[in-house]
């Protein structure tokens, strides 16, 4: 049954087959759930999951969790408002682990860092246009003052795809008649708006790379 469990349908109920297969009895009604940023697929945590747990991550949107400790099902952020929105599931060829794809809003580890794991693939500058794309989207979420992710959100979707206009504008001259420097310099200008742009439209950096992927395919 490995594969991708729809979240887009109805809650499942604890008798759909779907949750029947998986290998409950293996580690006494839990299964490990490996949490993954679903645009910059940096690995950010791990958590168990019950049956109820899975059933209530796919009715709330929300990774819910069977905390050991506390012995009771737990949804991250439910203090700290630092949530995991599910966006898919998939499980292993045992089925036996799933791995949670999820849009932190905020920082996943306690410690307050994106990630549980320090020095899991994404944490670095190997994923600089994921990381950026995250940023954004806690901005557009956040609002902070004197940020000027800020002042692009509140000025509205034509402002800001009259600011990609402009920097594709400033981009093209530069490849023209600037040097190598102001040419990246400005190319790094227009992905940035575009993203802001692609943000305010509920899109993502992901949502291009699965038009890409597809154009590949």
């Amino acid at each position: 049954m490995s594969g991708i469990i729809p979240v887009d349908a109805a809650a499942l109920d604890f008798e759909t087959p779907a949750l029947d297969k998986l290998a409950w009895a293996k580690l006494d009604g839990l299964l490990p759930a490996i949490v993954q940023d679903a645009d910059s697929h940096r690995v950010l945590m791990l958590g168990y999951m019950s049956r109820e747990a899975l059933a209530k991550t796919l009715e709330l949107r929300q990774v819910t969790f069977f905390s050991r400790s506390k012995q009771r099902l737990w949804t991250k952020g439910e203090s700290s408002g630092h949530v995991l929105t599910l966006v898919g599931l998939e499980v292993d060829c045992d089925n036996d682990t799933l791995l949670v794809q999820a849009r932190p809003q905020g920082p996943t580890c306690h410690l307050g860092t994106a990630s549980c794991f320090p020095s899991a693939p994404g944490n670095d500058s190997d994923n600089v246009l994921g990381d950026l794309d995250a940023l954004i989207r806690l901005r557009e979420a956040d609002r902070p003052p004197g940020s000027y992710t800020t002042k692009l959100f509140d000025s509205g979707i034509k402002r800001i795809a009259q600011k990609v206009g402009e920097e594709g504008l400033e981009t093209a001259l530069a490849a023209v008649v600037e040097d190598d420097e102001a040419l990246l310099g400005e190319a790094a200008d227009l992905v940035y708006h575009l993203l802001v742009l692609l943000r305010m439209r509920g899109l993502s950096l992901a949502d291009v790379e699965r038009v890409l992927a597809a154009r590949r395919s």
